[in-house]
């Protein structure tokens, strides 16, 4: 491989889109508070360096779980983009779609290497496409997605 296609290879990593599961508590911002907020909020509030570092590296049209966290129900409920990258505190982000069948947590026990479960504190995490795409096929997909269903 010559000098011009590593250079284009590292161009599309560049545009390849992240994502990520950002955890919520329920009582303080669920998913209902997002989608009646217009589909967008201010994510903020995170104090860990670990979570804001993962924040930091989000760029517009990364897509992110959106999970319930708490004793009652531990679970992804939806998907939401980034709309606006870090700005000293903060990244934008809106609603997508809900999880056709919310996926609970102990369905994802098996996935080994998410940081969800290696790292259960933080409050943003990224997610690898192959995780992705299984948690996706778990739920069903979500409204929004390609699979034909455009809901909201």
């Amino acid at each position: 491989m010559g000098k011009r296609e590593k250079e284009e290879e590292k161009e599309k990593e560049k545009e390849k889109k992240q994502r990520y599961l950002l955890k919520t508590e329920p009582s303080e911002w669920s998913w209902e508070d997002q989608a009646a907020n217009g589909g967008i909020s201010n994510w903020d509030g995170v104090k860990n360096k670990q979570a804001q570092k993962y924040l930091k590296s989000m760029s517009v049209g990364d897509l992110c779980f959106f999970y319930h966290s708490g004793s009652k129900a531990r679970r992804i409920v939806g998907v939401v983009s980034v709309v606006r990258e870090w700005d000293g505190d903060a990244v934008d982000v809106k609603a997508v779609g809900e999880m056709r069948r919310p996926v609970d947590l102990k369905e994802m026990k098996h996935f080994k290497d998410f940081a969800l479960l290696r790292q259960p504190r933080l409050s943003v995490v990224p997610v690898p496409d192959l995780i992705w795409d299984q948690i996706c096929l778990l739920g069903g997909g979500y409204h929004g997605d390609s699979h034909g269903d455009s809901s909201p």
